[in-house]
């Protein structure tokens, strides 16, 4: 889904006009860039947060040359899905239990 594909949702859903429903979508997303530029963690109930990671500066290499270089610290944004999102993406639409990947115990 692209950023154009959200704001066609929401006119769908909403009735409103493509230039309402594209500024709605543009303070959503600037909102979240500005609290994640603050260093605030936002948190959507139901659906996942988003927080600022810190990376420790290190050394790296340049692939080609082999030459080391500096990699200063640096901030990433991350996102962390919530329990209801993951249990909607992770069960089918008959509302049965999850699908359980080779991995997942599942308690027994």
């Amino acid at each position: 889904m692209t950023k154009a594909d959200l704001v066609d949702e929401v006119v769908r859903a909403s009735k409103l006009s493509k230039k309402q429903a594209e500024t709605i979508v543009n303070t959503v997303f600037a909102s979240i860039v500005d609290a994640l530029q603050g260093d605030d963690k936002i948190e959507l109930r139901g659906f996942g947060s988003f927080r600022v990671r810190r990376r420790r500066s290190r050394q790296g290499r340049n692939p080609k040359t082999g030459a080391r270089v500096h990699v200063p610290e640096k901030r990433i944004p991350y996102f962390k899905p919530g329990k209801e999102l993951k249990d909607l993406i992770n069960s089918d639409a008959s509302g049965a239990e999850p699908v359980r990947g080779p991995d997942d115990s599942g308690g027994a």
